[in-house]
This record gives C-alpha cells, structure tokens and sequence, in this order.
C-alpha cells in the first residue's frame, strides 16, 4: 500500500509534471503539458458520473484536487481511470508503454491466487520495468541520483515477499489503517486517549471471545442484523430482484425481442410463443447479485436526475455465439463471447404453458449493446462510439456491472472483475 500507492505512483505523477524535485526530463521527454494534464483532470473528475458507486470512491480531479487523494483513490485512478486517459497524451509511446507495463505488473500482485510460475512472471517483469525506469528517468546520470529512491528498489524484491508471505492483499496495510480508523470513536478523554483505546480493544477482545465460545454470534451482534432483501426468483438464486416496480405493457417491437431470445431455449416456433405471451409484464428497476455483489440499475427506472448519482446501469455480459452463423451449410458450433451493454429493463416473464408441459417464470433482460471498435485485453479496457441493437437475453447471462469513461471522441468500459465473475456454460445442459 504506502510502497506502490504513497511512493511510486505518486512520484511518477510527479515526474510527469514536472514537479518531482524540481528535476526537468533531461534527455527524455516524458513530461505532459500542463494543459494536456488539465484536460485529463476534467476528464477524471466527471468520470465519476459514470463509474458505479461500488467501484469506490470518485475520481479526484489530477490537475487540480491535492486534499482527496488518499491510498484507495490513488489505487483506482492508476489501474483503471490511468489506462484510458493517458493513452495518446504521451509525446512517445514508449511512456505510455512503461506506465501500462506496470499496472499489468500491479494486477497480476493483486490477484486472489498466483503460481509458482506467475511470481517469476511478476520477478522478471519488475526487473525489465526498473531497468526501463532507469533509462527513461534516471538516465544514467549522478545529479539525476533522487530519481530513484529506496521504492523502486523494493520493487524488485515483491515476488520474494509474494514467495515468503502469499499474495499481497493477505498483508497489505488497508486492514489495519481500517481497524485504526475504527478505534478513533473510541477516544472519549482527551487527557487520556490511550486508556480509552485499550478498555475499549479489552472490551471488544472479550465480545469476540464469547460470541466464539457460547456461538451467540447473532445475539451479540453489535450492529443490525445481516438480512437479504429482495424479491426471489424459483430458477434464479444468485440474485435478487429491487425496487421499484412498474408494470411495462408488451409493444410489438419488444415481443419479437423476447420471441428470438426464447426460440433457442424452447423447441417450438416463434408463433406459439407469441401465442403465450402477455400484454403485460412486471419490471424491476434494480438487481443485486446475492453475497455482497454488485447493484445493478436499469437506465428505464434509474433515479438520474440527482446531482450526485452515478450510472449503474451498463453491465457485462456473456452468450453462447456460433461460430458457422455466417455459414448456412455449416454445423453449428458454439462459444462463449463476451458483451457490455446498458441494462434497460429487467422484466419477469410468466409463461402459463411452456412447450415442455409446464408453467415456468423467466427473468429477462433488455439489454442494448455497445458496440466495441478497440480493447486493450491486457487492462480489460473496450472502447467504443455507439450504441448498438437491442436485445434480450436471460438475466443470469448478466456477470457484472461496469464502469465507463469519457475519453475525448469515445467511451472506454472499464471492468474491475477480472477472472473472479465470468459465466460457466454447459453446452449440452442449461446455463
């Protein structure tokens, strides 16, 4: 935490604009014009509108905002808002390239579980990006010396600690800044703050202990009690369904919406299906994946008219493609692909015959797709300039929601799950 987030990262902010002990860029030329910078300031502050609430706390302004940057704020910004506004600013595309080489670094330190052969990944990759560190910052040059302090040594010996310790995240410092923040309601005398601390850790230590000991765990509980809220769906567990709640009569356009996304689940023809269709049906405004996962809004019932909200609403999600579909003599083949698109409507289906001889509730969404022109699959980062069509598919092929960022004539989609949330199919059984 305070060796990548409080130090290295924040130097090279520095570097790049010229304030890093008053040092100029030598022979490089590494450095952004100020009002380049200012631009990339306004782009992050008002990425805030557009990034979900769960990512975490709102961009700061770059350029400008010196007070709210902290540890967790930082972390965000040079992983994912970085990335994408930092692209094509760069006089060189060598910087850019040095900078993206070490956020990939970063991720990879961060993931849940790392191999044997990750960690020499990660061991070779610090060694060829402190060496590129040297050539583009140092430069070889002695009155160039406090371009490289203590931190960027240390990089080279994270994989050891990886290798001595586990992943990164088992022994970073958040917890334990967290756990201080925490005692702070404890101080109730100022005269003596450290007698508080200590009756109140005591005391704390002795709940603990008996709550494990007489398993009284929801008895004692300190806070409100953890429930699930929500509307349940039979067939659908992962998730439930929020408020608000409106009824959404069924036009034409939309029927043959849901008549193509039910033709590959049921053996019948699209006639028979309209046949079992509504006029209506009921739609919910937000869904949230069960066991602290994401919230997710729909842009038909999402509040946007509040000053501060932040769009939860585009999401992606993962289909089974033919591969042949172009080819109509060809034997169909089908893979998995990965999408991102705005969350519309989510709408609960009832189907009071199905063609298998039973009554059967599906959760639908609509979803309109934006259409990728550019990734970068190393960061997880997909551009693109419009949206597309619109179609439905079932709920559970949604996997998360996402962010998104305005970067000059395009969107860039960021999405902070990586490996942790995507979709398993069984190609001869059901999703």
């Amino acid at each position: 935490m305070h060796l990548i987030w409080e130090n290295v990262v924040k130097n090279l902010m520095l570097h790049w604009t010229g304030q890093y002990k008053d040092l100029d860029a030598g022979t490089e030329d590494y450095q952004i014009h100020p009002s380049v910078w200012d631009a990339i300031g306004e782009a992050s502050a008002a990425s805030g509108d557009t990034i979900p609430g769960i990512f975490g706390p709102r961009p700061p302004n770059v350029a400008s905002d010196k007070l709210s940057w902290t540890a967790d704020t930082r972390s965000f910004w040079f992983q994912y808002v970085g990335p994408v506004l930092l692209a094509r600013r760069f006089t060189r595309p060598k910087y850019y390239k040095h900078f993206v080489d070490l956020v990939s670094l970063l991720r990879k330190c961060l993931q849940f579980e790392l191999t044997t052969a990750e960690i020499s990944e990660i061991r070779e990759g610090f060694i060829v990006w402190v060496q590129e560190y040297e050539q583009i910052y140092y430069q070889y040059d002695p009155d160039r010396m406090s371009t490289c302090p203590l931190t960027i040594h240390a990089l080279l010996h994270i994989a050891d600690s990886i290798e001595a310790a586990g992943p990164v995240w088992a022994y970073w410092a958040f917890p334990v800044e967290r756990y201080c923040g925490s005692l702070q309601p404890a101080i109730l005398n100022r005269r003596y703050p450290y007698a508080c601390i200590n009756r109140h850790i005591i005391d704390r230590s002795r709940l603990t202990h008996i709550k494990l000991v007489y398993q009284l765990g929801d008895q004692l509980r300190m806070g409100p009690p953890c429930s699930e809220t929500g509307t349940t769906v039979m067939g659908y567990d992962t998730f439930v369904l929020l408020p608000p709640r409106r009824v959404l009569p069924l036009n034409k356009a939309l029927q043959d919406k849901i008549i193509s996304c039910l033709c590959t689940r049921f053996e019948t023809t699209p006639r028979e299906l309209r046949k079992l269709l509504p006029a209506e049906v009921t739609q919910w405004g937000r869904l949230r994946v069960r066991n602290d996962g994401d919230t997710i809004r729909t842009s038909s019932l999402a509040a946007s008219d509040m000053e501060d909200s932040r769009d939860a609403t585009f999401v992606r999600y993962e289909l089974l493609v033919d591969r042949n579909a172009r080819f109509r003599n060809q034997r169909v083949i089908l893979e998995p692909r990965t999408f991102y698109g705005q969350l519309q409507n989510i709408i609960v289906l009832e189907l009071p015959f199905t063609a298998t001889g039973e009554s059967q509730t599906l959760v639908l969404g609509v979803i309109q797709r934006c259409e990728v022109t550019e990734e970068i699959a190393s960061l997880d980062v997909h551009y693109y300039e419009r949206m597309g069509a619109v179609e439905v598919v079932d709920i559970t092929t949604v996997q998360c929601v996402v962010g998104r960022i305005r970067d000059r004539n395009r969107w860039a989609v960021i999405d902070r799950s990586g490996a942790l949330s995507r979709a398993i199919f069984n190609i001869d059984g059901e999703l």
